[in-house]
């Protein structure tokens, strides 16, 4: 089998695990991509379109509630949904469309996903041991000032290595959701999030494709999809019963070690 391929399907795999857990899908790409040798202006745009993969299996995971959605557009319910998700999105969207360039210039590399690992990891440790209080378990019950205190968290996932579901999850916890709410709405937030920020990265780096690319790319993608799968399965069920506190120890652990290698 092709070395590439073998990249490609081992990089879906580390993007479908990491995606939609609170230990950043970017920062482990860029590690991993710099273990495996694939740090090409290809194999960045490939970090980017695997993506996809992972955010069509929550769409697939959903589709029950994404369906009723589209079929109540104009009741209540539904337009405060949408609006919600709406509020919650354009934060990251505007600070990323202005930041974007100087992020992936100065900021995408091994030490610094090092040390927002090592930082995140702290905060969810604090926030879990200093946020009690939760008053919304349903995520048809958000409020527009809590999607947009979410919206706001999620603008410290534009760091490598913070983790998009970590700042979201955690940001929504600190505001009012109990914790499988905040993971639900981490979930839904990441369609247009992830949708928005992968369409401006493809087309800005279509240039750098060609014909013999497809075969990496549908395979990173189709692994990507099935093994995030798997894991928002395995999320949803174990956020019921436990607290976040083990992937704080992971993140702190995991930091410090490619700290120390990369210095």
């Amino acid at each position: 089998m092709d070395v590439e391929i073998i990249k490609a399907a081992l990089l879906g795999i580390v993007e479908g695990i990491t995606e939609f857990l609170p230990i950043s899908s970017t920062g482990h790409l860029i590690l991993a991509g710099d273990v495996l040798g694939f740090t090409s202006d290809t194999a960045k745009t490939f970090e980017v379109f695997i993506q996809l993969g992972a955010i069509l299996a929550v769409v697939w995971m959903y589709r029950i509630k994404i369906s009723s959605t589209f079929k109540g557009l104009g009741t209540e319910k539904t337009n405060r949904f949408l609006l919600n998700l709406l509020i919650a999105f354009l934060p990251a969207a505007f600070f990323g469309l202005f930041a974007h360039s100087f992020i992936k210039r100065h900021l995408f590399n091994p030490v610094t996903v090092a040390i927002a690992l090592i930082t995140g990891g702290i905060a969810i440790f604090v926030i879990e041991r200093v946020v009690k209080r939760s008053v919304v378990s349903d995520i048809d019950d958000v409020s527009p000032k809590q999607a947009l205190s979410i919206g706001l968290a999620q603008t410290l996932s534009l760091f490598p290595g913070v983790s998009r579901a970590g700042a979201t999850i955690m940001g929504a916890m600190c505001f009012g959701l109990e914790r499988k709410a905040a993971t639900e709405f981490s979930f839904f937030l990441a369609i247009p999030t992830m949708f928005a920020a992968t369409s401006y990265d493809l087309l800005k780096n279509l240039q750098n494709l060609s014909i013999s690319d497809v075969p990496i790319f549908v395979v990173g993608f189709l692994v990507s999809f099935f093994s995030a799968l798997i894991v928002i399965k395995a999320f949803l069920g174990f956020v019921t019963k436990y607290t976040f506190d083990s992937f704080a120890v992971y993140r702190i652990i995991f930091g410090t070690v490619v700290l120390f290698y990369y210095l």
